[in-house]
């Protein structure tokens, strides 16, 4: 534990610092312990002395952990008059932090001392302890892991001691070997061993919250040893040694010159330089041979070789690879079969056309560096004459009359392969016959026959582009040994789209058959163009369309179908399939006087194509079509009519809605049907002040009393009877239906008018009613509206005046009849009236 004395905040409190009687040896901390398990709690307290005078009586102490101060500290004075305050940390969650018990001294926070606390986890045990003697640094080299991070200065030791038996005794310690600080290996030096006595040894970990083990190890030091690997070297040349035969290397290495006296074993491994191979590996190799010759491998091929050794038969650890070397492989005669097709030129016979393909007789053949053809005349011993030396696997030379065979060889540094013998024989053999061919892809022909009888030895086919180039090395040609067979996929060198001509032809024993051809393409294209479309007839809702078929390309599929496509000015569209036979078609159901977009899609199972766009507008009908069109609307519009009127009047739940049942005022009652009074129906006589007229009442004329609108003249009354020719009509129109029916009529008839006689009169009075049936014409009342009594007028002063009786009318009642409610009105008891 660290413990840091007082220091400032401030400028202002460094001086205080050094100033006597200063807050130098005022506080003191003490902590449970300064090093805990990360996350545990961890309680502090601190004093602060009776002789710091300068003090207030009650100074109050404040704790900080790093920059945070930290609540919940508990102040008390002991029994010696000092201050202490104890505060407990629950989770101490800093590996490493300071603790400070501080003052406010003036304006700043001073120190009084400070504790390190440091928080981690005890040591984990070592594993994989393992131990190599290095004969290099005669010295034992130990390595371990050492585990998860504890947080806290943790070391490691590694910890021996001799023993005569299987580790269970210990005998002498050896010295403990302590590695550098953040290492995890250490070095036993030679001194402290026996090379050939067991030592046990173990790995020690410790740190202030605890110590670990390792298991430990039992081992002799020589048991582990690791020796250095041999150098690697290219052998001299010797004439006692033969020389490497293709495919073979000749390498020796030297052996660690300190492991000279152990017994020891190595390996060998290879691989190409070039490309990505893997790394093969050889031995065990020889005890004490220090040379070996490695076959197998490919001719001029340069390789990688590395070596390694271990102790044996006694334990040991393999050495690291030795530094690589880097030989090449001799060459190798080429070992392959030439496989050969020759071809005369039909404007010199004499000039052949050679043809050859190496197929190789083992996996490594050899390289080719070229081709000889080679002609031995028959009357000159041992004289071979070369008539053509090429790269290429073609050659066209002269043929000399009298040869009828020649040789050809393949190669390289190393040698020549077996001569080919090529005999130049003619045509005799039967011909093949139903060759025919097909694409399978876009990148492979199959070409098939019927093999002649008898069966030839094997077939020759070649395929290249057609038409033919100049030359004839373009093609692609190759033989087939099983005479029997059927057809052959090609695969080699074919494109899409393109013809190739294949020629197919029989081998036989010393002969060959007539060849045989045909065309064929790799993938067959879809149609350039579909045919133009042409309209042939129109009419207001249909259109005949024709077209002529495009004639069949060579190279393009034939057509499977037609679709043809047209769309209205609604963007709406229709189509319909027709056979590849077709040659026109009929669209029905159009619009009359509209326009239409058409096209023709010609397909093939290699694709589809589209052709142009025809646009066209179907006719617009005639006038008398137009005519005797709206003719029919009308009619079948009358028809409507009458159903519909028909339907209403018969129904009677149908015709009282449209005008109601109105009751007779002769036998009905006026009460149960008083019709609806609009507002402006309500009429006052001027200037009278009567309320609206709801009754008819005929008074006598001795009672009646003169109207200012009545005329002065009573002679021209015409005679009548002693009944007052006026009337009025009074009283509420709504208020009918609360008066009581009259007792004298029954219940379903109303008094339409009543003609009372005057009260001095000593005959009973008369009374008038009307037996009429005619509904109630004017609607709400009886009255005239002002615009139909002419009766009423009004004068300029605003006042109503009547007109002046005219000559045709002999009676002052004459007005009376322009109200269609009195006119219904029959008059009892007074025979005077008939004119009324």
């Amino acid at each position: 534990m660290a413990r840091l004395r007082t220091c400032s905040l401030t400028w202002a409190a460094l001086i205080i610092l050094l100033l006597p009687g200063s807050l130098e040896e005022c506080g003191h901390i003490s902590v449970s312990a300064p090093i805990v398990h990360l996350g545990d709690p961890i309680t502090a307290s601190c004093i602060i002395k009776q002789n710091c005078s300068h003090l207030d009586l009650e100074p109050q102490i404040l704790w900080r952990l790093g920059a945070e101060l930290q609540p919940g500290g508990r102040q008390q004075r002991l029994s010696d008059g000092t201050q202490q305050s104890t505060i407990t940390l629950p989770h101490l969650n800093h590996t490493r932090a300071f603790l400070s018990c501080c003052l406010n001294w003036g304006n700043s926070l001073q120190i009084l001392d400070q504790v390190e606390l440091r928080a981690g986890y005890p040591p984990a045990i070592p594993r994989n302890l393992s131990c190599l003697m290095n004969l290099t640094t005669s010295s034992l080299i130990c390595q371990w892991e050492p585990g998860p991070e504890t947080h806290l200065p943790t070391s490691f030791t590694l910890k021996s001691f001799k023993s005569r038996g299987n580790c269970q005794t210990q005998g002498d310690s050896i010295l403990d070997c302590v590695p550098k600080h953040g290492q995890s290996h250490c070095s036993i030096p030679r001194r402290h061993l026996l090379l050939y006595q067991n030592m046990g040894i173990w790995v020690q970990a410790e740190n202030a919250l605890g110590t670990s083990m390792s298991p430990q190890l039992c081992l002799q030091p020589m048991d582990v040893v690791k020796l250095e690997p041999p150098m690697l070297r290219t052998m001299d040349p010797s004439p006692e040694v033969a020389p490497p035969q293709a495919g073979c290397l000749q390498l020796c290495w030297e052996p660690w010159q300190p492991a000279l006296h152990i017994n020891q074993k190595c390996e060998l491994r290879h691989k190409p330089q070039s490309g990505e191979a893997s790394w093969a590996l050889v031995g065990p190799l020889p005890l004490e041979a220090l040379r070996y010759e490695l076959c197998g491998l490919l001719p001029a091929t340069a390789y990688t070789l590395q070596i390694r050794c271990i102790r044996w038969p006694l334990p040991g650890h393999w050495s690291d690879w030795s530094p690589s070397l880097e030989l090449r492989t001799t060459e190798r005669a080429p070992t392959v079969r030439l496989n050969t097709w020759w071809r005369q030129r039909q404007l010199d016979p004499r000039t052949v056309q050679l043809f050859w393909k190496p197929v190789p007789l083992e996996e490594d053949s050899g390289q080719i560096q070229g081709y000889v053809v080679s002609w031995r005349p028959s009357g000159q011993a041992g004289a071979i004459l070369p008539l053509c030396n090429t790269t290429e696997l073609s050659c066209t030379f002269p043929l000399p009359s009298e040869a009828q065979e020649v040789a050809l060889v393949a190669y390289n540094s190393a040698g020549t392969s077996r001569p080919t013998p090529v005999v130049f024989s003619e045509s005799r053999g039967p011909a093949l016959t139903r060759l025919h061919a097909m694409a399978r892809d876009p990148h492979s022909l199959w070409v098939g026959w019927e093999p002649p009888s008898p069966w030839p030895q094997g077939y020759v086919i070649e395929w290249g582009l057609s038409p033919p180039s100049t030359s004839n090395s373009n093609k692609t040609w190759r033989m087939e040994q099983n005479g029997s067979a059927t057809g052959f996929l090609l695969q080699e060198n074919i494109r899409p789209f393109q013809l190739y001509e294949i020629t197919v032809t029989p081998l036989y024993q010393d002969a060959m058959g007539p060849s045989q051809h045909v065309y064929a393409y790799s993938q067959e294209m879809a149609p350039c163009h579909a045919p133009e479309l042409h309209l042939k007839h129109i009419g207001k809702t249909w259109a005949q369309l024709e077209w002529v078929p495009e004639p069949p390309e060579l190279g393009k599929s034939p057509l499977t179908h037609y679709t043809i496509f047209w769309t209205n000015t609604q963007n709406q569209s229709f189509s319909t399939i027709l056979n590849a036979s077709s040659r026109g078609f009929v669209l029905h159901g159009l619009e009359p006087a509209s326009l239409y977009h058409i096209h023709l899609m010609a397909a093939s199972q290699a694709g589809a194509t589209n052709g142009t766009v025809l646009t066209l507008m179907t006719l617009i009908p005639e006038g008398s079509e137009l005519h005797i069109l709206l003719g029919l609307f009308g009619l079948l519009l009358l028809l409507s009519c009458l159903c519909g009127t028909a339907w209403l009047c018969c129904s009677p739940s149908r015709k009282n809605p449209l005008w109601p049942s109105v009751p007779d005022p002769a036998h009905s009652s006026l009460g149960s049907w008083v019709p609806t009074i609009m507002e402006e129906e309500s009429f006052q006589l001027p200037g009278l002040g009567m309320p609206p007229i709801t009754k008819l009442t005929v008074l006598e004329e001795d009672e009646k009393k003169p109207l200012p609108w009545e005329s002065h003249n009573s002679s021209e009354t015409c005679g009548l009877p002693t009944l007052v020719q006026t009337y009025v009509l009074q009283g509420d129109p709504r208020a009918a239906s609360a008066q009581p029916q009259s007792q004298s009529g029954t219940s379903d008839q109303v008094l339409y008018g009543q003609l009372l006689g005057s009260p001095t009169s000593p005959g009973p009075g008369h009374y008038l009613r009307c037996d009429s049936t005619q509904p109630l014409l004017a609607g709400l009342t009886p009255s005239p509206k002002s615009y139909e009594n002419l009766w009423f007028q009004a004068s300029p002063l605003g006042t109503l005046v009547t007109p002046a009786p005219s000559q045709e009318d002999d009676c002052v009642f004459g007005p009376l009849l322009d109200f269609p409610l009195l006119q219904g009105i029959r008059v009892h008891g007074v025979e005077g009236l008939e004119s009324f």
